[in-house]
């Protein structure tokens, strides 16, 4: 179960950095007409909660026959309106001076984006990653939905299924599920306190 759940999170977290700053990329440096429709158009889904589109996203998953799979798990809820919005705030703030010296140097657009863009977006994915890992590691519904198979049950569904135990004179074992929220919340402070420094820089930094 931790196993899943860290599966989970660090899929979550680095899925949605990936498509976060490729999105946001294309929105602030390719001119395209309706980019900044586009960008409204996906930052408006903020306002579409996971259990609006649970169903139709788990009929696609199943007909894909990707349940219980950690592909089917993390795949559907990559997409990120909050990373999209927070990198391509950062992009707008990074002068254009650079992209003008990497057009000089012969950089092309993904040249420019691994060798300038990644390396100043540090502080950045370390906020943004942060908040994705623990969205993911604490996903409850959309495992408990995707998953039969006990193998790929998470740490939140196993807390839920001990607690639900209730036979006869059979009561909870609040013993074991006490210590299982202890080992679920383990990793999300290990993160949070090995990134705390960037995480804040992240969230503040205006100067690049």
């Amino acid at each position: 179960m931790a196993l899943n759940s860290l599966i989970l999170g660090l899929g979550f977290a680095i899925g949605k950095i990936v498509l976060s700053m490729m999105a946001a990329y294309a929105i602030v440096y390719f001119r395209f007409r309706f980019a900044t429709l586009a960008f409204w158009l996906i930052f408006t889904t903020l306002l579409l909660p996971l259990e609006v589109r649970i169903m139709p996203s788990y009929k696609v998953m199943s007909d894909l026959g990707l349940l219980n799979t950690h592909t089917g798990l993390i795949l559907p809820l990559l997409a990120s309106a909050t990373g999209t919005f927070f990198f391509r705030q950062f992009f707008k703030s990074v002068p254009d001076e650079l992209l003008e010296a990497a057009r000089i140097d012969g950089a092309g657009p993904f040249k420019f984006f691994i060798d300038v863009l990644v390396p100043l977006s540090r502080t950045m994915i370390a906020a943004v990653f942060i908040i994705m890992f623990v969205y993911g590691w604490n996903q409850y519904l959309w495992p408990m939905l995707m998953t039969t198979d006990e193998s790929f049950y998470t740490l939140m569904r196993g807390i839920k299924q001990i607690l639900q135990v209730w036979v006869g004179s059979q009561i909870p074992d609040y013993n074991e599920a006490f210590a299982m929220a202890v080992l679920a919340m383990l990793p999300p402070v290990v993160i949070v306190v090995i990134f705390q420094r960037w995480f804040i820089k992240g969230l503040t930094e205006s100067d690049k």
